[in-house]
Protein backbone atom coordinates (compact mmCIF):
# COMPACT_ATOMS: atom_id res chain seq x y z
CA UNK A 1 0.00 0.00 0.00
CA UNK A 2 1.54 3.64 -0.52
CA UNK A 3 1.12 4.94 2.83
CA UNK A 4 3.20 1.39 3.56
CA UNK A 5 6.11 2.89 1.35
CA UNK A 6 5.96 6.57 2.14
CA UNK A 7 6.40 5.71 5.89
CA UNK A 8 8.99 2.93 5.02
CA UNK A 9 11.13 5.61 3.35
CA UNK A 10 10.65 7.97 6.58
CA UNK A 11 11.54 5.74 8.51
CA UNK A 12 14.44 4.90 6.83
CA UNK A 13 15.56 8.45 6.77
CA UNK A 14 14.92 8.76 10.77
CA UNK A 15 17.54 5.65 11.43
CA UNK A 16 20.06 6.87 8.88
CA UNK A 17 20.09 10.10 10.78
CA UNK A 18 19.09 12.29 7.69
CA UNK A 19 15.83 13.21 10.03
CA UNK A 20 17.18 13.67 12.92
CA UNK A 21 15.47 14.22 16.48
CA UNK A 22 13.68 17.36 16.20
CA UNK A 23 13.82 17.71 12.49
CA UNK A 24 10.76 18.64 11.02
CA UNK A 25 9.11 16.02 8.76
CA UNK A 26 7.76 16.92 5.52
CA UNK A 27 4.37 18.23 5.93
CA UNK A 28 0.90 16.07 4.95
CA UNK A 29 0.86 18.54 1.72
CA UNK A 30 4.59 17.80 0.62
CA UNK A 31 4.46 14.22 1.11
CA UNK A 32 1.26 13.92 -0.55
CA UNK A 33 2.63 16.12 -3.88
CA UNK A 34 6.30 14.33 -3.33
CA UNK A 35 4.49 10.97 -3.38
CA UNK A 36 1.49 11.65 -5.70
CA UNK A 37 -1.08 10.77 -3.33
CA UNK A 38 -4.37 11.53 -1.72
CA UNK A 39 -3.90 13.89 1.36
CA UNK A 40 -5.44 11.31 3.43
CA UNK A 41 -2.68 8.51 2.35
CA UNK A 42 -0.14 10.76 3.65
CA UNK A 43 -1.63 11.48 7.00
CA UNK A 44 -2.08 7.62 7.29
CA UNK A 45 1.62 7.40 6.98
CA UNK A 46 2.73 9.66 9.36
CA UNK A 47 -0.32 8.43 11.70
CA UNK A 48 1.74 5.02 11.22
CA UNK A 49 4.81 6.44 12.55
CA UNK A 50 2.98 8.76 15.20
CA UNK A 51 1.67 4.85 16.30
CA UNK A 52 5.26 3.71 16.52
CA UNK A 53 6.54 6.69 18.54
CA UNK A 54 9.13 7.75 15.96
CA UNK A 55 7.56 11.37 15.37
CA UNK A 56 4.64 13.79 16.95
CA UNK A 57 3.54 16.80 16.71
CA UNK A 58 5.36 20.38 17.89
CA UNK A 59 3.21 23.45 18.52
CA UNK A 60 3.95 26.05 15.57
CA UNK A 61 6.44 23.32 13.86
CA UNK A 62 4.48 20.99 12.70
CA UNK A 63 5.66 16.80 12.93
CA UNK A 64 8.86 16.45 14.27
CA UNK A 65 10.92 13.69 14.86
CA UNK A 66 10.88 11.98 18.06
CA UNK A 67 13.46 12.41 20.84
CA UNK A 68 14.41 9.17 22.89
CA UNK A 69 12.28 10.83 25.56
CA UNK A 70 9.07 10.30 23.74
CA UNK A 71 9.52 7.41 22.40
CA UNK A 72 7.69 4.09 23.19
CA UNK A 73 4.48 5.41 23.15
CA UNK A 74 2.33 8.60 23.89
CA UNK A 75 0.11 9.11 27.10
CA UNK A 76 -3.33 9.85 27.85
CA UNK A 77 -4.81 12.12 25.42
CA UNK A 78 -5.57 15.44 26.94
CA UNK A 79 -8.00 18.43 25.53
CA UNK A 80 -4.94 20.23 25.42
CA UNK A 81 -3.01 18.01 23.58
CA UNK A 82 -5.64 17.98 20.85
CA UNK A 83 -6.00 21.88 20.48
CA UNK A 84 -2.00 22.52 20.26
CA UNK A 85 -1.74 19.73 17.56
CA UNK A 86 -4.63 21.40 15.35
CA UNK A 87 -2.98 24.62 15.76
CA UNK A 88 0.83 22.97 14.67
CA UNK A 89 -1.53 21.54 11.59
CA UNK A 90 -3.07 24.82 10.50
CA UNK A 91 -0.24 26.93 11.33
CA UNK A 92 1.77 24.50 8.83
CA UNK A 93 -0.55 23.27 6.32
CA UNK A 94 -3.47 26.02 6.83
CA UNK A 95 -6.58 25.72 8.44
CA UNK A 96 -8.17 24.02 4.90
CA UNK A 97 -6.08 20.92 5.90
CA UNK A 98 -7.15 20.82 9.29
CA UNK A 99 -9.53 17.76 9.83
CA UNK A 100 -10.31 15.60 12.79
CA UNK A 101 -8.91 12.68 11.06
CA UNK A 102 -5.70 14.31 10.40
CA UNK A 103 -5.13 15.26 13.80
CA UNK A 104 -5.77 11.94 14.96
CA UNK A 105 -3.20 10.83 12.61
CA UNK A 106 -0.51 13.14 13.96
CA UNK A 107 -1.39 12.06 17.71
CA UNK A 108 -1.18 8.22 17.20
CA UNK A 109 -4.30 7.92 18.26
CA UNK A 110 -7.37 6.49 17.13
CA UNK A 111 -9.57 8.25 14.84
CA UNK A 112 -12.85 8.49 17.00
CA UNK A 113 -10.54 9.52 20.23
CA UNK A 114 -10.29 13.79 19.33
CA UNK A 115 -14.16 13.27 19.55
CA UNK A 116 -14.14 12.36 23.27
CA UNK A 117 -12.74 15.77 23.89
CA UNK A 118 -14.51 18.21 21.37
CA UNK A 119 -18.02 17.64 19.01
CA UNK A 120 -16.47 18.21 16.26
CA UNK A 121 -13.85 20.98 13.50
CA UNK A 122 -15.85 23.64 14.62
CA UNK A 123 -15.63 23.63 18.70
CA UNK A 124 -12.14 22.58 17.79
CA UNK A 125 -11.33 25.52 15.85
CA UNK A 126 -13.02 28.10 18.48
CA UNK A 127 -10.81 26.32 21.07
CA UNK A 128 -8.12 26.63 18.63
CA UNK A 129 -8.52 30.31 18.16
CA UNK A 130 -9.31 31.35 22.00
CA UNK A 131 -6.16 29.31 22.46
CA UNK A 132 -4.36 31.35 19.99
CA UNK A 133 -5.71 34.58 21.01
CA UNK A 134 -4.70 34.23 24.47
CA UNK A 135 -0.79 33.84 23.53
CA UNK A 136 -0.64 37.84 24.07
CA UNK A 137 -2.16 40.44 26.66
CA UNK A 138 -1.30 43.90 27.51
CA UNK A 139 0.07 45.68 30.86
CA UNK A 140 -2.40 45.26 34.26
CA UNK A 141 -1.86 49.18 33.99
CA UNK A 142 -2.11 50.93 30.57
CA UNK A 143 0.09 54.01 29.81
CA UNK A 144 0.16 55.98 27.32
CA UNK A 145 -2.25 58.09 25.54
CA UNK A 146 -5.56 56.44 23.23
CA UNK A 147 -3.09 56.57 20.14
CA UNK A 148 -0.19 54.72 21.80
CA UNK A 149 -2.34 51.97 23.43
CA UNK A 150 -4.32 51.35 20.26
CA UNK A 151 -1.14 50.91 18.35
CA UNK A 152 0.27 48.37 20.92
CA UNK A 153 -3.15 47.08 20.26
CA UNK A 154 -2.98 46.78 16.50
CA UNK A 155 0.94 45.41 16.53
CA UNK A 156 -0.17 42.96 19.65
CA UNK A 157 -2.75 41.35 17.34
CA UNK A 158 -1.07 41.60 14.17
CA UNK A 159 2.08 39.36 16.04
CA UNK A 160 -0.48 36.92 16.77
CA UNK A 161 -2.02 36.89 12.59
CA UNK A 162 1.16 36.66 11.86
CA UNK A 163 2.04 33.76 13.96
CA UNK A 164 -1.22 32.01 13.51
CA UNK A 165 -2.48 33.53 9.56
CA UNK A 166 -5.40 30.82 10.12
CA UNK A 167 -7.04 33.37 12.42
CA UNK A 168 -7.81 35.76 9.84
CA UNK A 169 -9.78 33.52 7.55
CA UNK A 170 -12.02 32.40 10.92
CA UNK A 171 -15.25 34.47 9.58
CA UNK A 172 -16.56 38.01 8.53
CA UNK A 173 -16.08 40.69 11.00
CA UNK A 174 -20.14 41.29 11.07
CA UNK A 175 -20.36 37.58 12.74
CA UNK A 176 -17.85 38.44 15.71
CA UNK A 177 -16.40 35.49 17.60
CA UNK A 178 -17.53 34.81 21.28
CA UNK A 179 -14.41 34.22 22.76
CA UNK A 180 -12.71 35.11 26.02
CA UNK A 181 -9.54 35.79 25.12
CA UNK A 182 -10.26 37.85 22.00
CA UNK A 183 -12.61 39.78 24.05
CA UNK A 184 -9.36 41.40 25.86
CA UNK A 185 -8.15 42.57 22.77
CA UNK A 186 -11.71 44.17 22.76
CA UNK A 187 -11.43 45.77 25.73
CA UNK A 188 -8.18 47.21 25.39
CA UNK A 189 -9.00 48.79 21.42
CA UNK A 190 -12.17 50.18 22.92
CA UNK A 191 -10.99 51.44 26.10
CA UNK A 192 -8.51 53.72 24.20
CA UNK A 193 -11.04 54.56 21.43
CA UNK A 194 -13.22 55.68 24.31
CA UNK A 195 -10.91 58.57 25.02
CA UNK A 196 -12.20 60.30 21.70
CA UNK A 197 -15.51 60.89 23.35
CA UNK A 198 -17.86 58.99 21.26
CA UNK A 199 -21.45 57.75 21.35
CA UNK A 200 -21.85 53.81 22.07
CA UNK A 201 -22.57 53.23 18.47
CA UNK A 202 -19.45 55.34 17.33
CA UNK A 203 -17.31 53.43 19.54
CA UNK A 204 -18.45 50.01 17.99
CA UNK A 205 -18.27 51.34 14.25
CA UNK A 206 -14.28 52.81 15.19
CA UNK A 207 -13.64 49.51 17.09
CA UNK A 208 -14.97 47.48 14.06
CA UNK A 209 -12.72 49.56 11.43
CA UNK A 210 -9.46 49.16 13.47
CA UNK A 211 -10.13 45.72 13.63
CA UNK A 212 -10.63 45.50 9.98
CA UNK A 213 -7.84 46.81 9.35
CA UNK A 214 -5.82 44.13 10.87
CA UNK A 215 -7.75 41.47 10.13
CA UNK A 216 -7.84 42.95 6.46
CA UNK A 217 -4.23 42.99 5.99
CA UNK A 218 -3.56 39.36 7.55
CA UNK A 219 -5.89 38.21 5.04
CA UNK A 220 -3.18 37.86 2.97
CA UNK A 221 -0.87 35.87 5.16
CA UNK A 222 -2.42 32.16 4.35
CA UNK A 223 -3.32 33.32 1.19
CA UNK A 224 -0.12 33.57 0.09
CA UNK A 225 0.86 30.14 1.86
CA UNK A 226 -2.02 28.69 -0.05
CA UNK A 227 -0.83 29.81 -3.11
CA UNK A 228 3.02 29.13 -2.48
CA UNK A 229 2.47 25.63 -1.47
CA UNK A 230 -0.46 24.58 -4.65
CA UNK A 231 1.92 26.67 -7.60
CA UNK A 232 5.34 26.01 -5.92
CA UNK A 233 5.90 29.63 -7.17
CA UNK A 234 7.65 32.43 -4.46
CA UNK A 235 6.07 35.85 -4.70
CA UNK A 236 9.13 36.71 -6.68
CA UNK A 237 9.05 33.87 -9.34
CA UNK A 238 4.86 34.53 -9.97
CA UNK A 239 5.51 38.25 -10.91
CA UNK A 240 8.55 37.21 -13.01
CA UNK A 241 6.58 35.29 -14.53
CA UNK A 242 3.37 37.47 -14.75
CA UNK A 243 5.72 40.00 -16.02
CA UNK A 244 4.40 40.29 -19.63
CA UNK A 245 0.98 39.77 -18.68
CA UNK A 246 1.28 42.92 -15.97
CA UNK A 247 2.93 44.80 -18.70
CA UNK A 248 0.18 44.03 -21.04
CA UNK A 249 -1.99 45.54 -18.37
CA UNK A 250 -0.45 48.24 -18.30
CA UNK A 251 -0.96 49.55 -22.20
CA UNK A 252 -3.20 52.57 -21.65
CA UNK A 253 -3.30 53.39 -17.90
CA UNK A 254 -0.40 56.09 -18.32
CA UNK A 255 -0.06 56.57 -14.07
CA UNK A 256 0.16 52.80 -13.83
CA UNK A 257 2.75 52.32 -16.67
CA UNK A 258 4.87 55.22 -14.75
CA UNK A 259 4.34 54.01 -11.26
CA UNK A 260 5.70 50.48 -13.15
CA UNK A 261 8.69 51.39 -14.56
CA UNK A 262 9.45 53.35 -11.67
CA UNK A 263 9.56 50.29 -9.76
CA UNK A 264 11.23 48.51 -11.91
CA UNK A 265 14.47 50.98 -12.02
CA UNK A 266 14.50 51.48 -8.31
CA UNK A 267 13.57 47.87 -6.97
CA UNK A 268 10.41 46.98 -4.78
CA UNK A 269 9.34 44.50 -2.45
CA UNK A 270 5.75 44.20 -1.25
CA UNK A 271 5.94 43.81 2.35
CA UNK A 272 3.20 43.37 4.67
CA UNK A 273 4.46 44.51 7.95
CA UNK A 274 5.38 47.59 6.20
CA UNK A 275 1.69 48.27 4.82
CA UNK A 276 0.10 47.60 7.89
CA UNK A 277 2.30 49.80 9.98
CA UNK A 278 1.22 52.35 6.99
CA UNK A 279 -2.46 51.64 7.52
CA UNK A 280 -2.30 52.17 11.45
CA UNK A 281 -0.52 55.72 10.69
CA UNK A 282 -3.27 56.77 8.30
CA UNK A 283 -5.81 55.51 10.38
CA UNK A 284 -4.75 57.26 14.01
CA UNK A 285 -4.04 60.22 12.31
CA UNK A 286 -7.41 60.28 10.37
CA UNK A 287 -9.18 59.94 14.25
CA UNK A 288 -7.10 62.32 15.30
CA UNK A 289 -8.23 64.95 12.86
CA UNK A 290 -12.15 63.91 12.60
CA UNK A 291 -11.95 64.04 16.78
CA UNK A 292 -9.94 66.73 17.92
CA UNK A 293 -7.29 64.53 19.75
Amino acid sequence: MKYLAIADELRGRIARGDLPPGARVPSTRRLATDHGVAMATAAKALALLGQEGLVHAEPRSGTVVAGREHRGGRRGLTREQLVRTAIAIADTEGLGALSMRGVAARLGVAAMAPYRYVRGKDELVLLMADAAFGERGYPAKPSGDWRERLTLGGRTLWSLFRRHPWLAQLGPITRPLPLRNLATHGEWALSALAELGVDAATLCNLHVLFFSHVQGMAVHLEREQNALASSGLTEEDWMDHQGPAVTAMAAGHPTFARMLADLTETGYDLVLDDIFELGMRALLDGLALRFGR
